[in-house]
């Protein structure tokens, strides 16, 4: 099966893939023999298409020298569920989230993924389970282009603790949901977010671009 990989700029997406994309009609292709995503960064801001690809022999390891190339930014987080079923997020920035944060210098990245999601919602993880999927996004810190990635992890939570978002990260809500209440998530999320809830198939119908 032909490997795909996005990277996230905002609200557009390059993808990585080893085969034309569904519907290419409607992505800006991309050449994989100049790309450089500090160079391009601004260019693909600017565009007025949000869907782009590359078309490369082996995604993963041309992901590889994306990451190799680029300043990269570590962080790690989880998607917490309790007894009753319910999933937890976090309201940061205007937007619905999950939470998340940077991996501390010699940090585990399942002891960060962990230690984030108790300071951002003041709770204690009762379970740390598999991990879900790495996701990319790329955004400008110091007038450098950076690359994001963070881990993602399967977490349990047993208890009625209140909930305490931390307001010193921007987070002023934090709160539970229902599987079949989620989809109030979608409407107001980040495409990162999007590709969590597709690989633990809490979104039954994946919104473009996450229909590849």
């Amino acid at each position: 099966m032909a490997q795909k990989y996005r990277i996230y700029i905002n609200e557009k997406v390059i993808l990585l893939t080893e085969s034309e994309p569904k519907k290419v009609e409607s992505y800006e292709r991309l050449d994989a023999e100049t790309f450089d995503l500090k160079i391009i960064y601004t260019w693909i801001l600017k565009h007025h298409s949000n869907l782009f690809y590359i078309l490369c022999d082996d995604a993963k390891v041309f992901l590889k020298s994306v990451v190799n190339n680029t300043t990269l930014i570590e962080a790690a987080g989880g998607l917490v569920k309790n007894e009753n079923g319910d999933y937890l997020f976090i309201y940061r920035n205007n937007k619905w989230d999950l939470p998340k944060g940077k991996i501390e210098k010699d940090e585990k990245v399942k002891v960060a993924a962990v230690r984030e999601v108790e300071e951002e919602c003041g709770i204690r993880v009762s379970k740390l389970g598999k991990k879900i999927c790495n996701t990319y996004h790329v955004y400008i810190s110091r007038e450098e282009v950076v690359l994001k990635k963070t881990y993602w992890f399967s977490m349990k939570y047993k208890g009625a603790g209140r909930l305490k978002p931390q307001i010193e990260e921007g987070i002023t809500d934090v709160r539970w949901f229902r599987k079949h209440h989620i989809d109030a998530i979608l409407m107001n999320t980040f495409p990162s977010i999007l590709d969590v809830l597709v690989e633990k198939d809490l979104i039954k119908d994946k919104p473009v671009p996450l229909s590849e």
